[in-house]
């Protein structure tokens, strides 16, 4: 089979040849990336395929082949992933993050990532100052500011709708 001959003949077969492997795998996109495979190794076959030796047949048969092992594999997968122990799931955060969270997203910028960079980073405030390009006063006066803020916020006694209020 030339070029010009496999060319008309992946032309005309494969669209009927997508629609029978849609029929078997459910899938359409499955059965056109079968189909498509399938004619991949025909094109290396083309000098052996005769028109009227039935490639179409042979293409079928490859892509048949194709989607029952793809299915096959697909299902050990799905045993594989079904059998193993269930992953450890990660807990959310607790209520304390959340609050904390929420009482740093109030404070201003300057003093959240002072707070941010001294606590949680363990920076230095000479580290944050170089980080910042501040000052150190400034980082201290910063650091200072915003703990007061943050246990004002974060203070059990009184309610959340107070402390919200209050910053106002």
């Amino acid at each position: 089979m030339t070029e010009e001959e496999f060319d008309t003949f992946y032309a005309t077969a494969f669209p009927r040849l997508v629609g029978q492997l849609y029929a078997l795998t459910g899938d359409h996109g499955e059965a056109q990336d079968v189909v498509q495979e399938a004619f991949v190794r025909a094109w290396d076959r083309r000098a052996s395929l005769l028109v009227d030796e039935a490639p179409e047949a042979w293409i079928r048969t490859v892509a048949m082949r194709l989607a029952v092992s793809r299915w096959r594999r697909a299902k050990r997968w799905v045993e594989l992933v079904r059998h193993q122990a269930p992953v450890d799931r990660v807990p959310g955060p607790g209520p304390e993050h959340t609050m904390l969270v929420q009482a740093l997203r109030q404070l201003p910028e300057p003093q959240r990532h002072a707070v941010v960079l001294h606590h949680l980073c363990d920076l230095s405030v000479e580290q944050i100052a170089a980080e910042t390009g501040s000052p150190t006063g400034t980082v201290k006066a910063r650091l200072s500011r915003g703990r007061a803020a943050l246990a004002k916020l974060l203070s059990p006694g009184e309610p959340a709708d107070e402390r919200e209020g209050s910053r106002v």
